[in-house]
């Protein structure tokens, strides 16, 4: 496979993970350009394979998304390793003709024999000097930018996240914690976790940005329903029907919460066989 072939390869794959997980939260490019560091037209370029995509725009829809970001990095480390040219075979290596000597060969150096052995801190001063070149030099090529500006590390990995939620407080009622970016990276804590007696994990989650709260679950089968119930009787549901929602993470809709914690929340999980499970 050629070079570009595996660039046009590991690229695609990339682009086309991203744009499934982009769908599945709803989220216009205007909104991601809202809620990122990146703007609408480089997003338009990185979903459609246009431009290499940065580490932290791949964490940041992986959160918007409430997927977990393994398998969307695995593949843009091979995308990446592709558009750095990292991933390249190795150039064979040429011979090398020796040139045909014209004239005397160049004089040995003189060689003293007045000049006794090197002192021994001469040679230790010596060798430390060639040791801290070769770190120098070694540090010279971790942190030297490339031709587009970003560290060698990795595309756009020196740009910081942006926070800016699309609700706050009594506004997140009811909404959807992806599709108002309430669970991005430092934006949320887990308050409290259960593992159903099936597998079901549900997990209470706060948006500090949002000030809110929800359940994400996974796990779930067909028929299991979740209940976020809050002190004052709002509650939130969420329940699969069919294979929707089944085998991947999903989210009740948000309940405002801006008192301290989430303090008397309750999580309810009602299974489509088995006992009601409660806790918080």
């Amino acid at each position: 496979m050629s070079t570009v072939t595996g660039v046009a390869t590991e690229c695609s794959r990339l682009a086309a993970a991203l744009r499934e997980l982009r769908e599945s939260t709803g989220l216009s490019l205007a909104a991601l350009a809202a809620r990122t560091p990146y703007s609408k037209s480089s997003w338009e370029r990185y979903l459609n394979g246009k431009k290499p995509v940065p580490r932290q725009a791949v964490e940041a829809l992986c959160a918007m998304a409430g997927e977990p970001p393994g398998r969307l990095l695995a593949l843009w480390e091979l995308a990446d390793a592709a558009w750095s040219g990292r991933s390249a075979p190795p150039r064979p290596a040429r011979r090398v003709h020796a040139a045909r000597r014209v004239g005397p060969p160049p004089a040995p150096h003189p060689v003293h024999a007045s000049a006794g052995p090197v002192p021994r801190h001469r040679r230790w001063w010596a060798a430390a000097a060639a040791g801290a070149a070769v770190l120098l030099g070694l540090g010279v090529l971790i942190v030297a930018p490339r031709g587009d500006g970003t560290p060698a590390g990795g595309a756009g990995t020196g740009e910081a996240a942006i926070r800016n939620p699309g609700c706050t407080g009594v506004t997140c009622e009811g909404k959807d914690p992806k599709t108002m970016g309430c669970g991005g990276t430092g934006m949320v804590s887990t308050v409290a976790a259960r593992t159903g007696g099936d597998g079901q994990r549900m997990e209470l989650r706060r948006g500090e940005d949002c000030r809110a709260v929800w359940v994400r679950a996974s796990g779930l089968r067909p028929g299991d329903r979740v209940e976020l119930r809050m002190p004052d009787g709002r509650t939130q549901h969420l329940a699969t029907t069919g294979r929707q929602g089944v085998g991947t993470y999903v989210v009740t809709p948000m309940a405002a919460a801006d008192g301290p914690g989430a303090s008397g929340a309750r999580v309810c999980l009602m299974p489509a066989r088995g006992e009601r499970e409660c806790f918080g």
